[in-house]
């Protein structure tokens, strides 16, 4: 019910691999556990050690991303860069009035890919001003040693900043549709279910439609950083009594806005269902729909698929009998067992892994298309957070499960990388971001109007909406 990489070599057939990370340099504090080559613990500070690049080392992409994924529930990204930067510096001697340019000239291009990942995998970190002054400093300092550097650091910077633009433009987009959304349904509720223009009239084609369906989804999934699924479910971190990490506000305002829009799609799905005034049009629009769930399920569309199914057994619209005799359902019943939840979703896994490999052997856009559904990958990552501690009781960090969480959110990465195939209608998608949808108490009570209420409760619900809503007795 309602409810960006550059470099891919980080990804395996299997989606993110980071169980390849063995032990490429010693470390001198011996804080790095090892078991079978792969790293399981470490203290927090041999973690940051293990990060930090020098002339002869460079950490595996893998852990580059595990631990900068993971380590926002130990340290503010602010706080890990600043000492990132320290101990390069100090570790370099950068301060030195005379630097060793033979050895610079082998860190340099080392720290500079390390900021370059970064800001390239998690941009919203670059918001705070306080990450741009490490970047900055830190390069400023070994600049002297190589003019090429100064170019290097303009256009890292001029790239983030395009990214971060065009992420932030897109956010404000949706921001402004939503806002115009919500006025939309407050004065919708006050007049006859009858105001509108229905789907079919913008699209009668399935097809076309569940392609549209897919171009809003990637655009939503686009501005999702992979550190809104960690701080999601940010906790006081035990050894740091004084405060959790982001003891401001959570920074999962694209994550929410994706969830709200699953919710969206149901209701309008169920307010399209409703609003006909005769059985046959309800039942044409029912089976449209069902329509669009198989191709978003052709496609690899899931979370509108489920979003589609979702909207269609709502009470309001599962209740309407009279119109589901109308309804050839053996297509429904198909999808339905498809996202079945019996067995932890056991059918929808089996066909979101299929997808996945179609995805991995894929010439085309349209094969790598995977959107999952979305509320149970949340769900996934939740049990995963709260199953497992995030220290060991001897203090050190869990590795072992942030690699599980690395592999969970990387895969997603892939996926929301992908370019949208599809010929975009922005006639339809603006139908599907403004067009006015019903609330519950409007589903119930454009259900009543179609199909009389069944039993004594009904009957009184039905008298009480009309009156709270049409101001009818």
């Amino acid at each position: 019910m309602p409810q960006t990489l550059s470099n891919t070599s980080m990804f395996t057939p299997c989606g993110f691999s980071p169980h390849n990370l063995h032990p490429s340099k010693e470390d001198d504090e011996g804080g790095l556990i090892f078991q079978d080559g792969n790293l399981t613990s470490a203290s927090l500070d041999a973690l940051i050690q293990h990060l930090i690049p020098t002339a002869e080392y460079y950490p595996e992409k893998a852990y580059i991303f595990t631990f900068l994924l993971s380590s926002r529930l130990f340290i503010e990204p602010h706080e890990l860069l600043s000492r990132v930067c320290h101990k390069c510096i100090e570790q370099q001697q950068l301060d030195d009035p005379v630097l060793d340019k033979t050895r610079i000239r082998k860190f340099g291009p080392k720290i500079l890919q390390l900021l370059t990942e970064w800001t390239e995998t998690f941009p919203y970190d670059f918001q705070e001003e306080r990450m741009i002054s490490c970047l900055k400093d830190i390069i400023h300092r070994i600049a002297p040693c190589d003019e090429a550097y100064w170019k290097k650091m303009n256009l890292l910077l001029q790239t983030l900043n395009q990214k971060l633009a065009t992420l932030n433009h897109g956010k404000e987009g949706i921001v402004k549709i939503n806002a115009a959304v919500s006025d939309k349904v407050v004065a919708f509720k006050s007049k006859p279910p009858s105001i509108q223009r229905e789907m079919l009239s913008v699209c009668s084609d399935p097809y076309t439609l569940a392609q549209q369906l897919t171009h809003v989804e990637l655009e939503r999934l686009g501005h999702i950083g992979p550190e809104e699924f960690v701080q999601a479910f940010v906790h006081k971190d035990p050894l740091e009594s004084t405060k959790p990490c982001f003891s401001e506000q959570k920074k999962t305002s694209n994550l929410e806005a994706y969830v709200k829009w699953f919710n969206r799609l149901c209701y309008l799905v169920a307010t399209e269902i409703c609003m006909p005034a005769k059985k046959k049009q309800r039942a044409q629009v029912i089976e449209f729909f069902i329509d669009v769930a198989r191709e978003c399920f052709n496609i690899g569309n899931f979370n509108s698929l489920m979003a589609i199914i979702s909207g269609m057994n709502m009470s309001p619209v599962s209740r309407l009998k009279k119109t589901w005799s109308k309804v050839k359902t053996a297509k429904f019943f198909i999808l339905e067992h498809q996202m079945d939840p019996t067995g932890n979703f056991y059918n929808y896994r089996t066909a979101l892994r299929g997808a996945a490999h179609r995805s991995l052997t894929a010439h085309s856009n349209r094969e790598k298309i995977v959107i999952p559904f979305f509320s149970l990958l949340i769900k996934d990552i939740y049990f995963l957070n709260e199953g497992c501690a995030n220290r060991l009781p001897n203090g050190h960090v869990n590795f072992e499960k942030f690699l599980e969480l690395a592999k969970q959110v990387g895969e997603f990465i892939t996926w929301k990388q992908v370019e949208c195939p599809f010929e975009r209608d922005d006639n339809i998608i603006h139908y599907l971001h403004t067009a006015p949808i019903f609330t519950e108490d409007g589903l119930y009570l454009a259900s009543y109007e179609s199909e009389s209420p069944e039993n004594q409760t009904e009957k009184e619900r039905w008298k009480t909406l009309r009156s709270t809503i049409l101001g009818k007795t």
